[in-house]
């Protein structure tokens, strides 16, 4: 049984880019970092291109 659509739901969108997953909760391809105490999520693409820096664990204002 689905769940009914809920206008006030939560959209998971990528702290670079701006691509959203379109649900409450990040799709698992995506990346989820905590920078200065708070969530930032990335999408595949975002994660991929910046990957090196994310190993080296730079915030993402470095990348």
């Amino acid at each position: 049984m689905q769940r009914p659509a809920r206008s006030d739901a939560a959209v998971v969108t990528c702290a670079l880019c701006g691509s959203s997953a379109e649900s409450e909760t990040a799709p698992p391809t995506w990346l989820c970092s905590v920078e200065n105490g708070r969530r930032q999520y990335f999408c595949a693409e975002c994660a991929r291109t910046h990957i090196r820096s994310i190993e080296s664990r730079l915030d993402s204002a470095w990348w």
